[in-house]
C-alpha cells in the first residue's frame, strides 16, 4: 500500500540528515516561554551522573508511579531498584530470579511498591519493593521481549520474539487472551483511557485494537519503515511514535492524525519518553545525543550528550529529571568500565 507524503519522513522524501524539517512540519518564529524557561533551568542544572546498577548492560529503565524509585532491567537477568535522594540515586536492592535477559520492565500505574519484569527465559514476575521478593511468576509461551501495565492496574499484557501477545490478570496472576499477530510486534501500549490496544509493527504501522474486545479498530501508516516505540503523554492529549527512518512522529490521540515531525536524529528511534507535563519529549537512537523537543512546537530545546548509543529514557513522572541507560564502550577491555550504569540528567551543576 501506498503511504502517503504525510507518513513518509525525510529520508523517504529525499531530504537528509538531523534539522531537514518535512514539509508538513511547521516552524515556529522563535523559541516559546516554556522553552527558555527550561532551557534556563537546564543550563543550571545540566548534569549528568550515573549510577552502578548492572554488571552488563542495562536494557530498560522506569520510574514508579511516586518517583521515589528508579527501576532498570539489564542483559545479566536482574532488575536493580533505586530510591532517588536528594540529588542522587542510591542503590536499594538487586532483584534476582529471571534465567535470561531482563529486556522491558514497568510499574503497577498506581501503586508504587509493584513492578513487573519480561525476560527471554519465557517468564515475566511480579515484585514487591516492600518485601523484596517476587510476588508471582508467570509462564509464557515464548522468549519475552516487551511489557506494559494497563492504565487501570488491572491487567498486563506481554509481547514475546514470536509475535504473541498475552493478556495476563494482574490479581489473578492467569492469561485472560492471547493474540497471535501476523506481523513483527515492536512495542505495545494502552491508551490512557485503556480502551484501546496499540501496537508499532515492523511496517511501519501502528495497529489500533479495542480492549477489551481486541478488535482491530484502525491501522495507521505512520512511518516508511519499521516502527519502533511507543509512548503516550500523560495529559492523554498525544501519542508519539518512533521509527527506522529516524523520525519521531506526534499523533493527536482523538483525531490520530500527524500532528508534527521531530527530525533531528539520524538513527533509528529506539525510546522514547514524555515529561510528567506533557510539554517535554525526550528521544534517542544510536546517535550520540539525547533530543529533547518542545511537544507544542517541535522546537529543540535541549540536548543531553552520551557517549554511545541510548537504549532507554525516562522522564521523572513530577520533576524535569531523565532516567537513561546506553550500550556498553565499545572493546572488550573498556567495556567493562562502562557497563551496567543508569544515568541521571538534569542535576544541579554543583550537586
Amino acid at each position: 500500500m501506498a503511504v502517503p507524503p504525510a507518513a513518509m519522513g525525510p529520508s523517504a522524501l529525499g531530504q537528509s540528515g538531523p534539522g531537514s524539517m518535512a514539509p508538513w512540519c511547521s516552524v515556529s518564529s522563535g523559541p516559546s516561554r516554556y522553552v527558555l524557561g527550561m532551557q534556563e533551568l537546564f543550563r543550571g542544572h545540566s548534569k549528568t551522573r550515573e549510577f552502578l546498577a548492572h554488571s552488563a548492560k542495562v536494557h530498560s529503565v522506569a520510574w514508579s508511579c511516586d518517583g521515589r524509585r528508579l527501576a532498570s532491567g539489564s542483559f545479566d537477568k536482574t532488575a536493580s531498584v533505586f530510591l532517588l535522594e536528594k540529588d542522587r540515586l542510591v542503590k536499594e536492592n538487586n532483584y534476582r530470579g529471571h534465567g535470561d535477559s531482563v529486556d522491558q520492565l514497568c510499574w503497577h500505574p498506581s501503586n508504587p511498591d509493584l513492578f513487573v519484569t519480561a525476560s527471554g527465559d519465557k517468564t515475566i514476575r511480579i515484585w514487591d519493593v516492600r518485601t523484596t521478593k517476587c510476588i508471582a511468576t508467570v509462564n509464557t509461551k515464548g522468549e519475552n521481549i516487551n511489557i506494559c501495565w494497563s492504565p487501570d492496574g488491572q491487567t498486563i499484557a506481554v509481547g514475546n520474539k514470536d509475535d504473541v501477545v498475552t493478556f495476563i490478570d494482574a490479581k489473578t496472576h492467569r492469561s485472560k487472551a492471547e493474540e497471535q499477530f501476523k506481523f513483527e510486534v515492536n512495542e505495545i501500549s494502552w491508551n490512557n483511557d485503556n480502551n484501546m490496544f496499540f501496537l508499532t509493527n515492523g511496517n511501519g504501522c501502528i495497529n489500533i485494537l479495542s480492549y477489551p474486545e481486541l478488535k482491530p479498530v484502525q491501522s495507521i501508516n505512520a512511518h516508511p519503515s519499521n516502527c519502533i516505540c511507543i509512548k503516550f503523554d500523560p495529559m492523554g492529549k498525544y501519542f508519539a511514535t518512533g521509527s527506522a527512518d529516524a523520525l519521531v512522529s506526534l499523533w493527536d490521540v482523538d483525531e490520530l492524525v500527524c500532528v508534527r515531525c521531530f527530525s533531528r536524529l539520524d538513527w533509528p528511534v529506539r525510546t522514547l519518553s514524555f515529561s510528567h507535563d506533557g510539554k517535554m519529549l525526550a528521544s534517542a537512537s544510536e546517535d550520540h545525543f539525547i533530543d529533547i523537543a518542545e511537544v507544542e512546537t517541535g522546537d529543540k530545546l535541549w540536548e543531553v550528550q552520551c557517549e554511545s548509543p541510548t537504549f532507554t529514557v525516562a522522564w521523572h513522572p513530577k520533576r524535569p529529571l531523565l532516567a537513561f541507560a546506553c550500550d556498553d564502550k565499545d572493546g572488550k577491555y573498556d567495556s567493562s568500565r562502562e557497563a551496567g550504569t543508569v544515568k541521571l540528567f538534569g542535576l544541579p551543576n554543583d550537586s
